[in-house]
């Protein structure tokens, strides 16, 4: 064992492995409070579909000379949103919690806020306000999670950059309609 000093031997790995198996991927070894990850995770999840639901408002209301190539990207912004709320709810139920998809606490869980915007420009900085927001707060999920729970930090990283991705992605098109 000199050259594995800091594993677990084979056999307790093993041992381990059978006690609770009903707890699928949640093994002794996870480190992190899961119901507050699961708290956390449903608050992202309903930032998530708070943030398809605006965007594909603002796709569909999206007039003006420059509105269809804004509305293309709403439109793919809802759709990588979705795939987030997706992967977060599957992560939550590989922690062995509950989807909260209850339409009434959405708003209230959402870290960002639903605000449909009058104009193209409205808009625009509508979603990336809520972008920012969703920067900032996936950060903190990512500090919380430290080493204690790997998964979902890859998980809540893989998200983070691509809202960071969404945010230079409206800064941008502000910058192209001279704002």
């Amino acid at each position: 064992m000199a050259d594995r000093p800091f594993l677990t031997d084979v056999k307790t790995l093993r041992e381990r492995a059978r006690q609770h198996i009903e707890q699928g991927a949640v093994t002794p070894g996870y480190k992190a409070d899961r119901e507050v990850v699961v708290r956390l995770l449903n608050e992202a999840l309903a930032t998530e579909t708070v943030c398809v639901l605006r965007y594909k408002r603002h796709y569909f209301m999206a007039s003006g000379i420059n509105a269809q190539s804004v509305a293309q990207e709403f439109l793919e912004h809802a759709n990588e949103e979705q795939a987030h709320a997706d992967s977060i709810a599957q992560r939550i139920v590989q922690l062995g919690g509950e989807p909260d998809l209850a339409p009434q606490g959405l708003v209230s869980k959402s870290h960002s806020e639903y605000v449909e915007g009058e104009s193209l420009i409205d808009m625009i900085k509508e979603d990336l306000i809520a972008e920012r927001i969703a920067i900032d707060s996936y950060r903190e999920i990512i500090d919380y999670l430290g080493n204690n729970d790997p998964t979902t930090r890859g998980l809540m990283e893989g998200v983070l950059a691509n809202e960071e991705e969404h945010a230079e992605d409206l800064v941008s098109l502000l910058q192209e309609l001279g704002q």
